[in-house]
């Protein structure tokens, strides 16, 4: 949820709640100031009644209170004290039911008990409570539902400088030389802000600068001794003066170069993919890529008697096509270097998705760490970089892929 949303919903919540509260407060407050006007009516009633019966030895006729209901009926002792209350009663002067304040009390006239019960309307009082409820709750809504739009208002304009500098943070890239563009504001908090963000973005281009060039100068400096070191290792391996013993202790020195080449340009090329410096996109066609990577592995696939089924659909993809080949190479390449002897491979091609699949010598690969750099399963021999590399090539052109193990078989599916 956006932070301005939440705001408003929580001061939407919070005004509604505190005007329902005031409200109910003010309208009961109201009612009973009403209330108390009418029971101080009923009192001036019940006195000219007790007037007019202290004289006359009499009640008085329901003519002369056309506005009110009073009712007596005898009654044995006197107990009841005088009570207030609200009633529904039956206004003879209207001919409906209607809401009441009434009040009781007992009295004794021509040595005879009575109790005494006198009505009064409330529907004139009620109305008039209503009128001055909305009287003054209605312009308090209109009042919080205008701060609410000028909140809401404001707000959209104070964090305008906030989307824009969110806008160019999303946009900014270690590898354009344009640097992080500033923002003009007047908010202290914001130019703060963007004031922090420019330096950050400096330092960081800076150090990026500073390891990318560390890196690539490493890497280049590395060939070169590894290039004279295989030099002189293939003019050693063709001295006849050699036993065999150095013959072997050579090959694993071979070897071990080889390997070491193989690393250095495995650890350049993640770098490159990841500081996204291979920019040259084209639109490739894969189905015939994979066909002519089945063709050139051919040889060993036939070593190892391995058969391969292909069933390719017609795709493009708008991507390197050193990478794409890179890809391939190593998706194919680990197929068939960790199958085994008269094992298969299945390569599916669609317009949704690549999937090879191989069977195996070797279990299941960990689902959870099986593209992390250097992590290979025990039997392998690599350096446990290809998978990183695939996975690298794959989100760098916007595709995802995915690893599982089934019915004996590794399955690995690029999905575009």
């Amino acid at each position: 949820m956006r932070l301005f949303t939440l705001y408003n919903r929580v001061l939407l919540i919070t005004s509604m709640a505190g005007l329902l509260i005031i409200g109910y407060l003010f309208y009961n407050t109201l009612s009973t100031y009403l209330n108390k006007q009418i029971d101080n009516y009923l009192v001036e009633e019940l006195l000219e009644v007790r007037d007019y019966t202290s004289k006359r030895q009499d009640f008085p006729p329901h003519s002369e209170f056309e506005d009110l209901v009073i009712a007596y009926h005898k009654i044995s002792r006197i107990s009841k004290k005088r009570h207030f209350g609200d009633t529904i009663f039956f206004n003879p002067k209207k001919g409906v039911k209607e809401t009441g304040r009434y009040l009781e009390e007992d009295l004794v006239m021509a040595g005879q008990n009575y109790s005494i019960r006198i009505i009064a309307s409330k529907i004139a009082h009620m109305d008039q409570a209503k009128s001055i409820f909305l009287v003054i709750i209605l312009p308090v809504l209109g009042l919080l539902v205008i701060l609410w739009a000028v909140n809401r208002y404001m707000m959209k304009r104070i964090w305008v400088p906030f989307n824009q500098l969110l806008l160019n943070l999303k946009s900014f890239n270690v590898n354009k030389e344009q640097g992080f563009e500033q923002v003009s504001t007047s908010i202290v908090e914001f130019r703060e802000l963007n004031d922090a963000i420019v330096d950050i973005s400096q330092r960081v281009k800076s150090d990026y600068r500073e390891i990318r060039m560390f890196t690539e100068n490493a890497s280049h400096e590395m060939m070169t001794p590894i290039a004279v070191i295989n030099s002189k290792l293939d003019m050693m391996l063709q001295s006849t003066e050699l036993s065999e013993e150095h013959s072997r202790n050579l090959v694993d020195l071979y070897r071990a170069t080889a390997k070491l080449t193989k690393l250095n340009q495995s650890l350049l090329l993640l770098v490159k993919i990841d500081n996204n410096l291979l920019l040259d996109r084209e639109q490739v066609n894969l189905k015939q890529m994979l066909e002519e990577k089945i063709q050139y592995f051919q040889e060993f696939t036939q070593r190892k008697s391995i058969v391969v089924n292909a069933n390719l659909q017609e795709k493009e993809v708008l991507m390197s096509r050193y990478l794409a080949d890179i890809l391939l190479d190593n998706l194919i390449g680990n197929s068939i270097r960790h199958n085994y002897k008269g094992g298969h491979i299945q390569v599916e091609l669609s317009p949704e998705r690549l999937s090879v699949t191989n069977t195996s010598e070797a279990g299941a690969l960990d689902e959870t760490v099986a593209f992390e750099r250097f992590y290979k399963s025990p039997a392998s021999e690599g350096m446990g970089l290809g998978l990183t590399i695939v996975k690298q090539i794959v989100e760098l052109h916007g595709f995802s892929i995915s690893y599982s193990y089934h019915d004996d078989v590794h399955v690995f599916t690029v999905i575009f």
